[in-house]
């Protein structure tokens, strides 16, 4: 008798336990229904060619979505093996790549950039000297730079980006401090060029073989490169289009980014994104694979709000909350705390979204542009930002 109200009650005790993890599923699973409706009728509304979302969770992909074409012209359907252009997500890349290089004791954040790339000494710096910008505050984007890469592009016939360093290198002189460093946020892309730079001083190597051997193949990124499509994969690559006056027109195939390739230049499908993504989140089973590329603490140490980046609504979650961390955006909204970064370049937009504390993250990239980037707060009611920001429902729903 005794032992089966013992029996009983552990099995009443297991029955109630497993009650608010069924309810936690099912939030779950209605949230995932809603979005993937959600997704489908924004991207018909907008005229969006083709776009790809993925939720991965624990270390796995829990949902998959591949919708519409990669090629609009020739009717190629998306599909797993659809290689999207990832743009300014590459700057988490890049800034791994820099706290890989300070926990091998070959730099501290607190650096002067000019230690490491020394033509910068010849920026006009109406606050004082460049040897007070440091290698942080690049990571942070308040080191006062501009914003535009490459301003003075204005004809087709101009490459898409400046093929090499010497092409920066010579607007040096010409290039102002535009604000006290350190003092406000300002996206700036040259500043992440610039740590480009100091990756490929201090180990010698090209910014994309550097990456290649210390991120994408430790992480079985096989797939994964930066600008110009190797033959092999070119079958998968994207196109891409802009939304203009209600038409889509197609923007420029494989293009390279040239020297601003630490800036925005990865392409890759969906499935070596999401193992990024579960690097990311972290695996306490496959901590000693993921210490490869970097440590834990260090990883979290990019994730601390550095700076408020809240009057800039093109990042992140795209808030007046949105703070910079090391290369990438923290937000917050309820009990929920989000990581990641926006990119778009060339028709392209992109957004990895991760919610840490629920260990699960979103991917979703799109080949059509409905409408340039602003930078106020309308640029969330973009089709492709409305999609990006309703994924935030699916970390709500694990977060019960």
């Amino acid at each position: 008798m005794i032992r089966r109200l013992l029996a009983a009650t552990l099995l009443c005790a297991t029955w109630l336990a497993a009650r608010p993890a069924l309810a936690d599923e099912r939030a779950f699973d209605a949230a995932l229904r809603d979005f993937r409706q959600f997704h489908r009728a924004e991207m018909q509304r907008a005229g969006i060619a083709g776009s790809s979302f993925y939720f991965v969770r624990d270390g796995r992909i829990a949902a998959a979505d591949h919708l519409g074409e990669q090629d609009a012209e020739a009717h190629i359907p998306v599909d797993a093996r659809t290689i999207y252009h990832w743009a300014s997500i590459t700057k988490t890349m890049t800034g791994i790549a820099i706290m890989q290089l300070r926990d091998r004791g070959l730099l501290s954040l607190d650096d002067p950039i000019i230690r490491y790339v020394p033509e910068l000494a010849r920026v006009h710096n109406p606050y004082g000297e460049m040897s007070a910008v440091t290698i942080r505050q690049l990571m942070t984007h308040s080191a006062g730079f501009r914003n535009g890469t490459w301003r003075w592009r204005d004809r087709d016939w101009q490459p898409f980006e400046p093929p090499g360093w010497a092409q920066l290198a010579a607007m040096i002189p010409y290039t102002e401090i535009e604000f006290r460093p350190g003092s406000r946020f300002s996206y700036s892309n040259p500043g992440i060029v610039y740590l480009g730079q100091v990756i490929e001083r201090l180990s010698g190597e090209d910014f994309e073989v550097y990456i290649d051997k210390n991120i994408l193949r430790p992480l079985g990124m096989h797939e994964s490169y930066f600008d110009r499509t190797p033959p092999f994969l070119l079958p998968h690559r994207a196109h891409s289009y802009y939304i203009r006056d209600g038409r889509r027109v197609a923007a420029p195939f494989d293009v390279d980014t040239g020297v601003t390739v630490s800036n925005g230049g990865l392409n890759a499908p969906l499935p070596d994104m999401a193992k990024y993504v579960a690097f990311l989140l972290g695996d306490p089973a496959r901590r000693a694979e993921y210490d490869v590329v970097l440590r834990r603490p260090s990883l979290e140490e990019m994730w601390r709000p550095q700076i408020s980046a809240g009057a800039d609504f093109t990042q992140g979650r795209m808030a007046a909350t949105t703070q910079s961390g090391l290369n990438f955006f923290i937000d917050a909204e309820g009990p929920v705390r989000f990581v990641g970064h926006n990119g778009d370049q060339n028709g392209f937009r992109a957004y990895l979204s991760l919610c840490p504390d629920q260990h699960a993250g979103s991917l979703v990239a799109f080949n059509t542009e409905t409408r340039e980037v602003r930078n106020d707060p309308s640029n969330r009611d973009s089709a492709e930002s409305r999609i990006a920001l309703a994924t935030d429902r699916l970390c709500a729903a694990l977060a019960r």
